[in-house]
């Protein structure tokens, strides 16, 4: 069977490499411009080429997404910034705009060409017509279900790749292409800028009563009308597989390394379960108990099997359900001690229940029963922000593990 492509988020170096060590085949990331999520930390060319000689050496790619919908003034330095992209090694770029790839083919023909979801390609007809133009991949709008999927891949070249979203945030936009933002905050989403304003609280005014503010929904505190689930697809990766998509796509540049290596590690599980044996799969609901110990909203599958209804939405809250808390990365580990040297991520106390967990391996429950400082001086709580910390473990554990402890009610 071809190989598939899990395609993660990077939003930061730590973040991309997260990614590759929990499963990603791919990520895509933005630089310091012409990409959609400004207020992500994003990548400096010196960044990138770091990024870049760690996913190589590990025989993994990295995108680079040029996928604003630009005004003149935008396109200022898009040649010379394209060009360096190329000497640096950059895989593929990401593009929503016509002319930002023509800039792209003429001054990088040899650059690989991703057609951005904000291009909202939704046919077959389009997907051929962008192949034509050089595109490589279609990255194909979310608003789609698995037949119009499988229907667009049957009718379009056999050389023309798929790239679907699987799991993250939604928009109630048509594919990310939104003006409330501008609109409510003078940020302009299609420019990198988006203020989220669909997860705002809303209330109802009428007209001649200005004053009086009704709730949308049959609540006191208001209704955020506008607030979609969270996508998932965890449970549904084998028709995603069997319809000829080639890249699976996790959404989230704005979340935390804890996120994204909780969420590769659950879908590369169910990915490489199903290919070693189709006959015989199963779906685990360890999978989806995992993703769920990362901050998340609520689920749906989108437009996957049907339109979403009014169940798709979350009416009561915009905020975030957050069971466990990332305590601990682990950055190297004695055997012979048994202790694990850690960076602190959040509060660590002795006698803390946590649980620990890497790329490819089930997670272990212990007791935290000591801890000691960089000193050696043994400490009863770590406080303070990525301290350098010492913690007995009663398993072996390797760098790049992460420690995680339940929220306490």
């Amino acid at each position: 069977m071809r190989k598939l492509e899990l395609l993660a988020p990077a939003g930061d170096l730590e973040k991309l490499k997260m990614a590759i060590i929990y499963g990603a085949d791919a990520v895509y990331l933005g630089g310091e411009a012409f990409g959609l999520r400004a207020s992500a930390k994003n990548f400096s060319i010196e960044q990138l080429k770091e990024g870049l000689a760690f996913a190589h050496a590990r025989g993994k790619k990295v995108y680079v997404t040029l996928n604003i919908i630009p005004h003149n003034e935008d396109l200022e330095g898009l040649p010379e910034y394209v060009k360096t992209l190329e000497e640096i090694g950059v895989d593929a770029v990401i593009i929503s705009d016509p002319g930002v790839i023509s800039v792209v083919k003429e001054v990088t023909p040899n650059m690989e060409i991703h057609l951005s979801t904000q291009a909202n390609t939704t046919n077959y007809l389009s997907a051929n017509f962008w192949h034509k133009q050089g595109v490589k991949r279609i990255v194909l709008a979310r608003e789609l279900s698995i037949d119009e999927i499988k229907e667009i891949i049957e009718k379009s070249s056999e050389e023309l790749e798929i790239e679907a979203f699987i799991h993250g945030a939604m928009c109630i936009s048509y594919s990310g292409r939104c003006l409330l933002s501008n609109y409510m905050a003078n940020r302009d989403a299609n420019r990198g800028e988006c203020a989220q304003s669909c997860r705002w609280k809303y209330h109802l005014v009428e007209e001649k009563r200005p004053n009086e503010y009704y709730p949308i929904y049959e609540d006191e505190k208001g209704t955020y009308i506008f607030n979609s689930k969270d996508l998932c697809m965890i449970e549904h990766m084998p028709e995603l597989i069997d319809a000829g998509v080639k890249s699976f796509k996790i959404e989230g540049r704005m979340k935390s390394p804890y996120y994204v290596a909780t969420i590769v590690r659950s879908y590369r599980m169910a990915i490489d379960a199903y290919l070693a044996d189709k006959a015989n799969y199963s779906y685990d609901e360890k999978w989806l108990e995992e993703i769920k110990k990362a901050s998340h909203r609520d689920h749906t599958t989108g437009f996957y099997f049907s339109k979403p209804s009014g169940d798709e939405q979350l009416y009561t809250s915009s905020s975030y359900i957050r069971d466990y808390d990332f305590v601990g990365l682990v950055l190297d580990y004695d055997k012979d001690t048994g202790v694990a040297t850690v960076e602190q991520r959040n509060r660590i106390f002795v006698g803390d229940e946590v649980e620990v967990f890497g790329p490819n391996k089930d997670y272990f429950n212990q007791i935290v029963e000591k801890m000691w400082n960089s000193e050696d001086s043994e400490i009863d709580v770590a406080p303070h922000a990525q301290q350098i910390i010492k913690i007995k473990m009663d398993k072996p554990v390797e760098a790049w593990d992460i420690i995680r402890k339940p929220r306490k009610e």
